[in-house]
């Protein structure tokens, strides 16, 4: 996290206010590059960044070539073009050595522009540098659609920021001053800018007011893909590129766990990585682009395994020649009396992207071992006083990644406790502390923490499903060989290696039994469950096994 001072140093802030210093040390999110690493790429909404050490390097591909055409220097801007026309970045930028940026969201610039009006102007004269005439367009806010009025630490509010954040609804945040109740049952409130108003509104109601689909345009399809994670989006794409009618149910928001995750670097095609929520907003507008039909705040209560018909919550009821089961996994929660009491205003589950607000200038501490961790943990020491990670056993080793740990271990900011844990937690109207125990000692010690992502294991949530489709002891879905072996698959014929144990019902991604829990793997099965499709499809009928 900058410091007032640090900022000072840099020759566009000479000038600035110390009150607008402090907010922007407060809300800019401060991040630290290794050589060749990306923090902007082409095409990217658009944000500005300030380099504060280092040398950056803004490149473009030209011929199938990437040319640097350009680089910045310590105080230096990059994104004043996008930030001024309200534009994707036309270019990308990279560290060209160890480098240290601001990046400077569209909300935190026009605050801070408020209150120091010399930054807007420093930005628009460099703008002219390529455009003309854009200093009265500099001064011009976009304003969203959709205004998000909410306490400063609410669980409801942190929901219904996840929604919109995860359903790509561009909105503007209004939070409220520390005195308002957090369980004011007014709050949180939508306005929108036709005047309409929800007050503590329903996730159906949102979705609902923003024009989502929430109801399916037909009764029956093709294919329906229960679940809009990595997996269920890569059977959409693959499913609706190959001409099959298909519908995607899904309960909250596109992007399943693996949206949750701040970044994802073994995916291949994206050298230094890409988050979750952007992984799954690039597939979530793939599938649609393509002609799958995407319905959200969905829940599916029954299925019928002679049919393959599809009950879900308020009655509607769709068939399905084959169905995907791409539900995924949920966080396990933490084992600590009244951690509930603490849920969205101070203790959350899992940690994405638009998570960054809360850990703002706090005392962060995670707790789990493995990569989604890890990445949360690098992500968050960009915005947090300091990033405290508690892990249960001797060390990350055995369940992280090395590239993620020698990252971790790089960063002062990061501090590793191994064998600790939360005993318990205190605060009034949120989090302020938590007591750790030390397993080699049994010693406790009462810390500061402001925020506490927890992210210790997932389990499946299978227990609507009927029981012709056979689970493992944990309630893992089983498929393949494992499906034929369970005793109740009724077909002469064997089962389709991603094939449930009734016929037509394939299962993908981390809800199966024995699946990789890793997003490439998920999407690897998404694309194969469509290939396995078509084969079912083209069976006269099932053969009855004698």
């Amino acid at each position: 996290m900058i410091t007032v001072d640090e900022l000072r140093t840099l020759h566009v802030f000479a000038a600035v206010p110390d009150a607008a210093l402090a907010y922007l040390a407060g809300a800019v999110e401060d991040i630290r590059l290794v050589p060749g690493e990306y923090f902007a790429h082409e095409g990217d909404d658009r944000s500005l960044f300030i380099v504060v050490e280092g040398r950056a390097e803004i490149t473009k591909v030209v011929g199938g070539d990437e040319r640097v055409i350009g680089t910045r220097r310590p105080g230096q801007f990059f994104g004043e073009v996008p930030m001024t026309l309200s534009t994707p970045f036309p270019a990308s930028g990279r560290a060209g050595e160890p480098t240290r940026v601001l990046k400077l969201a569209p909300a935190v610039y026009y605050s801070l522009a408020a209150l120091a009006p010399s930054v807007p102007d420093r930005v628009a004269a460099l703008a002219r540098r390529y455009l003309d005439s854009l200093q009265t367009m500099a001064a011009e806010q976009h304003e969203n659609d959709v205004r998000l009025i909410h306490p400063r630490r609410s669980a409801r509010a942190h929901r219904v920021i996840g929604f919109l954040t995860r359903n790509q609804i561009d909105f503007d945040r209004v939070p409220l001053d520390a005195d308002v109740a957090l369980d004011d049952a007014q709050y949180p409130v939508l306005e929108f800018s036709d005047g309409a108003r929800l007050e503590n509104p329903t996730m159906r109601q949102i979705a609902e007011a923003v024009h989502l689909d929430v109801v399916p345009a037909d009764d029956h399809y093709d294919v329906v893909i229960l679940g809009a994670g990595p997996a269920g989006l890569t059977a959409a794409v693959n499913a609706a590129a190959e001409g099959l009618r298909t519908l995607v149910i899904e309960t909250f928001a596109p992007g399943g766990q693996a949206g949750t995750s701040t970044r994802i670097e073994n995916y291949t095609g994206f050298p230094f990585g890409i988050s979750g929520d952007d992984l799954a907003s690039r597939a979530f507008k793939q599938a649609k682009r393509l002609g799958a039909e995407v319905v959200v705040t969905r829940t599916v209560e029954g299925l019928d395994p002679a049919t393959r018909e599809l009950t879900l919550d308020g009655g509607d009821v769709v068939r399905a020649d084959v169905v995907v089961l791409a539900t995924g996994v949920v966080w396990r929660t933490l084992p600590v009396d009244g951690v509930d009491r603490f849920l969205g205003s101070g203790v959350y589950y899992g940690a994405a992207r638009s998570d960054s607000a809360v850990a703002q200038g706090a005392e962060v501490c995670i707790v789990g071992a493995g990569n989604s961790a890890g990445q949360a943990a690098l992500f968050f020491s960009r915005h947090a006083r300091s990033v405290t990670m508690l892990v249960r056993g001797e060390s990350l080793d055995a369940s992280m990644s090395r590239y993620l740990i020698d990252q971790i271990a790089a960063i002062p900011a990061i501090r590793v406790d191994t064998r600790s844990e939360v005993v318990a937690l205190h605060g009034g109207d949120g989090l302020r502390a938590a007591d750790i125990v030390d397993r080699r000692t049994g010693a406790v010690e009462r810390r500061d923490v402001d925020v506490l992502f927890v992210m210790i294991g997932a389990d499946a949530e299978t227990g609507w499903l009927p029981p012709e489709i056979a689970r493992d002891a944990r309630g893992f879905i089983l498929t393949g060989a494992d499906a034929e072996a369970s005793g109740v698959w009724p077909d002469g014929r064997r089962p389709f290696a991603l094939e449930t144990s009734v016929p037509g019902v394939f299962a993908i991604g981390d809800v199966r039994s024995g699946s990789v829990k890793r997003v490439v793997a998920g999407v690897g099965e998404g694309g194969a469950a469509i290939a396995f499709t078509h084969q079912f499809l083209a069976l006269d009928r099932p053969e009855p096994r004698e």
